[in-house]
């Protein structure tokens, strides 16, 4: 359990700091970073797989239609996903992105609801609730739906829907989904050769374009490795600090402009947030006791 603590959180970390690497790529184009995060995440993962010497898997989901349909799916959702995140961060919307990723677990009630048919209790029910009339409130202050958050968590949503029915693990799904997005990754990148952001005359900046690779693929594999190792409840609380550190980088340290009936949208989510969490944590109760009484 510590351990497993420690991995997941690790992991939570991480994505709560992205902002912070991101922010240092402003300069260069969202799309061109993209491709740079599919092409360098895809070696940094083969070296991974061929240090393990973990090639089995390779040549059976290759040959199958039904795989390779899938994570060409979950390929598709995961660069949308990407893209818009990186976009957010480049044109100073990181309380957007985060409101993204408090939405995200309520997005997977209702996935689970409308797609896996399971019956979300009445708790989870308020819960969304809450927080569509929180998208709502946002969505008549702005005159505009908040497509970021909304993008962001319906893209990771079903994103996670995807791979929670693969028959891949973390490493592999994300080697094979960083293979079939790297073709187009790669002809993009010889298209704009001529106007490149890399080689840059900065050498701080080419660091940065490599370092997105292992900046993808590490907290993917500390997220597994926790996941494997803690109960559900518990990886469902932590998960709220990615975004809650997303959130603080936002107001505090880039300066977004936050309060009044702004705040007013984003109580009724978090007050979302709490049922939901008192739900899980109370069902995982009830479970546990019904187990010990067996």
């Amino acid at each position: 359990m510590p351990s497993g603590i420690f991995y997941a959180a690790s992991a939570y970390v991480l994505w709560g700091l992205f902002p912070l690497y991101f922010a240092r790529l402003a300069a260069v184009p969202p799309a061109e970073i993209l491709v740079h995060r599919i092409v360098w995440s895809l070696l940094f993962v083969l070296a991974l797989l061929g240090w393990r010497r973990q090639w089995g898997w390779l040549k059976p989901a290759l040959r199958s239609p039904k795989v390779l349909g899938a994570f060409a799916l979950s390929a598709l959702l995961l660069s949308c996903n990407w893209l818009t995140y990186i976009w957010a961060i480049a044109n100073g919307h990181v309380i957007d992105a985060s409101l993204g990723y408090f939405i995200t677990p309520l997005v997977n009630v209702l996935l689970g609801y409308s797609v896996l048919h399971e019956r979300p209790r009445r708790m989870q029910w308020a819960a969304l609730a809450l927080a569509t009339a929180g998208v709502v409130w946002l969505t008549a202050l702005t005159g505009q739906l908040p497509w970021i958050a909304l993008v962001l968590a319906a893209s990771f949503g079903a994103y996670g829907l995807l791979r929670k029915i693969a028959p891949l693990g973390a490493l592999e799904g994300l080697t094979l989904e960083t293979l079939l997005l790297a073709p187009p990754a790669l002809i993009a990148l010889a298209l704009w050769w001529p106007t490149r952001s890399f080689p840059a005359a900065e050498f701080s900046t080419n660091l940065l374009l490599i370092g997105v690779g292992p900046l993808t693929a590490v907290p993917l594999l500390l997220f597994a490795a926790g996941a494997r190792r803690i109960p559900m409840t518990t990886l469902g609380l932590l998960q709220y600090i990615g975004p809650s550190i997303q959130f603080g980088l936002g107001v505090w340290l880039f300066g977004e402009p936050f309060g009044g009936a702004r705040l007013a949208g984003f109580a009724l989510i978090w007050a979302a947030l709490v049922l939901y969490s008192a739900d899980g944590w109370r069902s995982a109760r009830r479970s546990a006791a019904l187990a010990a009484a067996s």
